[in-house]
């Protein structure tokens, strides 16, 4: 078997790896089906009732949804239980009248067949107990397709109540189909969920197939992130997608580099909202990003990046040296660096704390795209301390004529060897039993890169 079979075999074994697991763990669809079947359904609408049309041609679309793998139907159906001819109007008009459940397409069909529109529209009502109509599932899509040709009649609030339903993370961003709603009524539609408008039995039967296209479908989305020079040239680094509703995790990705050297496309819910998190240092963020159904959609974030790579000019005696990095004049601490590391950074002017006794600080440390910027630090000595009793020790750096407090002794110390960068510094100490302040002792010393210096009072 020559390379080139072997590269083919290969590359065939894991593209059926990779097609296995997503069929394996893909999710369920579940769409519940929200019909109004209040009085005003009874309107001619293209020669016929509204009611005669949508029962129809969703009768139909049962039809041709019965071979979808992994989806499940449900109807809920208002308006249709108490008259409003006869005075018995009804807000809490609606009923789950099919629930979920597999191959339920003809049981369906059957209840549309006995619907009569006689009721009023309490249509945040019925949203609010769809919360109820889907059972609990780890890995399903729940999606909703509310159908009406009227407004709220029940004093609710529909768009509330579907927000909370995504908040939730009841349901997905519902889909909703009018039939025929004068202007005001369809803006006041919108903030329900994605919302489309039908003047006629075509234009119904046309969005109602694009609907459950966008529910049933996934789409692509290209993420770009964009260098100093505007190409999108950086990758491997993670990005999270959240729902901008209910802020729940929904995807979570290594951004890759595919075989064209080109950003790979990911597979998103087009039925979603999303708020996305690039986890560069710092994170770079984008929101309400909208997923256009059917296209190659791209999404594009400034992430210029380059490297930081901390060095010492001899032998680093330190263990485990750390840096916190800052961004330039802010307090926040959002990443701690290790010292024997090299780390990208989103281009830029930084502070820099290095974690030395004592502390070195080194700011306005500027970033730039792809260039590692090398930060240098003075060889440490070592300071081999001799007290002469227990007590309280400890050690000041002395500069400009000011001591500082860089590290305190245990109270049990008789000996101990520090590592410490070049300078001047000033050792205090009181034996733990003398009660009086004359018997403070001290002593100044310096400590030089590479050299050990002993201190003894």
């Amino acid at each position: 078997m020559n390379r080139l079979t072997k590269y083919i075999l290969s590359l065939t074994i894991s593209l059926f790896i990779v097609i296995s697991s997503f069929a394996q763990n893909q999710p369920k669809t579940r769409i519940l089906f929200v019909l109004d079947a209040s009085q005003s359904m009874l309107g001619q609408w293209s020669g016929e009732q509204k009611m005669v049309v949508a029962t129809r041609l969703l009768s139909n679309l049962m039809d041709s949804l019965k071979k979808v793998e992994h989806l499940e139907v449900a109807l809920r159906i208002y308006g249709h239980q108490y008259s409003v001819a006869t005075g018995n109007r009804s807000c809490e008009d609606s009923k789950l009248e099919v629930p979920f459940k597999s191959n339920n397409y003809e049981a369906i069909k059957t209840k549309l067949k006995q619907i009569y529109p006689i009721g009023t529209t309490p249509i945040a009502y019925s949203l609010e107990q769809t919360k109820n109509d889907f059972p609990p599932c780890n890995n399903c899509r729940n999606i909703i397709i509310l159908i009406t040709d009227g407004k709220e009649e029940c004093d609710g609030d529909p768009c509330a109540v579907a927000l909370a339903l995504q908040k939730n993370g009841v349901t997905l961003k519902p889909f909703v189909i009018g039939m025929g709603l004068d202007l005001e009524i369809a803006d006041a539609f919108k903030c329900v969920g994605t919302f489309y408008e039908t003047k006629d039995q075509a234009s119904f039967e046309n969005v109602l197939t694009i609907v459950i296209s966008q529910a049933m479908n996934n789409t692509t989305v290209q993420v770009n992130l964009i260098d100093a020079n505007g190409l999108p040239t950086e990758t491997d680094v993670n990005m999270t997608f959240y729902n901008s509703f209910s802020k729940k995790i929904e995807y979570n990705f290594i951004h890759t580099m595919n075989y064209r050297g080109n950003p790979d496309t990911i597979p998103l819910d087009p039925a979603l909202k999303y708020d996305l998190v690039v986890h560069t240092l710092p994170p770079v963020h984008k929101e309400d990003i909208t997923i256009i159904p059917g296209k190659h959609n791209i999404i594009a974030l400034d992430a210029p990046q380059g490297f930081l790579q901390l060095e010492m000019n001899g032998l680093n005696e330190y263990k485990d040296l750390k840096c916190i990095v800052r961004k330039k004049g802010d307090l926040a601490t959002f990443h701690i660096q290790d010292f024997a590391k090299t780390t990208k950074y989103i281009t830029g002017d930084y502070d820099l704390e290095i974690l030395t006794l004592p502390r070195t600080s080194i700011n306005n440390v500027n970033i730039k795209q792809s260039h590692t910027t090398k930060v240098f630090l003075p060889e440490p000595g070592l300071g081999i301390f001799f007290l002469p009793s227990n007590g309280i020790t400890s050690i000041f750096e002395e500069k400009n004529n000011k001591l500082e407090l860089i590290y305190t002794f245990s109270i049990n110390s008789s000996r101990e060897t520090i590592v410490l960068q070049p300078g001047n510094y000033r050792i205090v100490q009181r034996g733990v039993n003398l009660k009086q302040v004359i018997y403070t002792k001290e002593k100044s010393f310096k400590i030089t890169s590479g050299l050990s210096t002993q201190v003894r009072f």
